[in-house]
């Protein structure tokens, strides 16, 4: 009866590595590409390169702060030599606890900071974090793309740890059963 469950055993085990070692190669480009940019996305707030450094404005009280079609209109001044137009528009985020404004254009991937207040321009930068976030993700190809790459790569790696465990848990089973 040992014979015959440990053989059964060796046989789903190899079986296992098969499928381990398949999936494993067709995700593994997946899986760099993910891992090499989750770190770089990781460490955006640190490096200025990946992320400009968030600016301080004059004031953090909101009753204060001008309307937001002001901010846009200053913002495309700002760009103005970058040939970026309203229509580049991606989104404005507030930093409430800074006083500032964000406003980032989806072509080139151009941040403009602004003092909410008095509508200094702070800053005006690259935002290298956004595209590495979408090749980390698989938008930088479309959005179908990333949900289909997103959903083999994670039904890929649930795979990886199965058989992974079962690879190790196997041959752990077989040497009780000889033994």
């Amino acid at each position: 009866m040992k014979e015959k469950e440990t053989s059964t055993l060796a046989r789903s085990v190899r079986s296992y590595r098969k499928w381990h070692k398949y999936f494993g190669l067709s995700i593994a480009l997946f899986v760099l590409i993910s891992a090499l940019t989750g770190i770089l996305l990781a460490w955006k707030k640190n490096v200025e390169l990946l992320q400009p450094p968030t600016q301080k404005g004059n004031t953090t009280e909101m009753a204060q702060w001008q309307p937001v079609e002001e901010l846009a209109r200053v913002s495309l001044q700002a760009v103005d030599s970058l040939g970026l137009t309203a229509a580049n528009f991606d989104r404005i985020e507030y930093r409430p606890t800074k006083g500032i404004a964000k406003v980032i254009f989806d072509t080139g991937s151009w941040e403009v900071q602004i003092d909410a207040t008095s509508l200094e321009v702070l800053s005006v930068a690259k935002r290298h974090s956004d595209w590495i976030e979408h090749l980390h993700d698989g938008s930088i190809i479309s959005d179908g793309f990333k949900l289909i790459s997103m959903n083999l790569l994670g039904i890929g790696l649930v795979v990886l740890l199965v058989t992974g465990l079962w690879l190790w848990l196997g041959p752990r089973r077989i040497r009780k059963l000889k033994s």
